[in-house]
């Protein structure tokens, strides 16, 4: 008699185990220099893995945090994907050289679409030299409400071929990031390289499912709410 498995049980994570999981992110295209010191001061303080901001951004950031384990994050090609793969290549020399940890470019999904394979890889793979050569952290941002189950697939695929250290699920303004996608990536691409989810995480809740589904890491607005919710001190300086 065949024995039926029951289904996974949500971890039950405090606030400084989600923290450790969370890139405080802000990409608003008016936020203000005071703005991008208070996310990095409140990353230092909650003890957020990292911060995501602007490419214009990273050096402020870099100087707030200097001595920080928190690590600094920027776009690439943000956040259609579709600049040159020259301009990609150097801004990823750029964000590294004023101090970029990891850089977050996101993929071509017209040429996706359209069938280019080798187009897409060797995109990814460019800006993966440039990154690893610089000594930082590829991820490869998909659209994955724009795409068919087969063409989330190959995303993941040609990221990992490309070199990505890291996929992520959307630059996170089409809609809430699905566990299920999560899932998904975690099925293709194993241990090869880390997840992370991003788009609507506004509460424990939705950011304890996608790392139950499979995800490594979140970026949120939301941050600081997301951990008060969890009972994390109120932040002051």
């Amino acid at each position: 008699m065949s024995q039926v498995l029951s289904p996974p049980q949500p971890q039950v994570r405090g606030w400084q185990a989600l923290a450790g999981c969370i890139d405080h992110t802000l990409l608003k295209s008016e936020a203000t220099r005071d703005q991008i010191v208070r996310l990095c001061e409140e990353a230092a303080y909650f003890g957020f893995v990292g911060v995501c901001v602007n490419p214009w951004w990273t050096s402020v950031a870099s100087a707030v945090l200097r001595g920080s384990p928190v690590r600094v994050a920027t776009t690439i090609g943000f956040p259609l994907g579709t600049n040159h793969t020259t301009v990609k290549r150097f801004e990823a020399a750029e964000a590294i050289r004023v101090g970029a940890h990891e850089l977050e470019m996101v993929m071509n999904i017209g040429a996706l679409k359209s069938g280019d394979r080798v187009a897409v890889q060797n995109d990814i793979a460019a800006v993966a030299d440039v990154v690893h050569a610089g000594g930082a952290l590829l991820t490869v941002i998909l659209e994955t409400p724009l795409l068919s189950l087969e063409e989330k697939i190959l995303s993941f695929e040609l990221s990992l071929a490309g070199g990505a250290d890291f996929v992520k699920t959307a630059p996170g303004f089409l809609g809430a990031a699905a566990a299920d996608d999560v899932s998904l990536m975690r099925g293709v691409v194993g241990d090869r390289a880390g997840i992370k989810a991003s788009g609507d995480i506004r509460t424990a809740a939705a950011a304890n499912a996608v790392l139950d589904a499979g995800a490594d890491r979140i970026g949120a607005t939301s941050s600081v709410a997301i951990v008060r919710e969890l009972g994390a001190p109120e932040f002051h300086l």
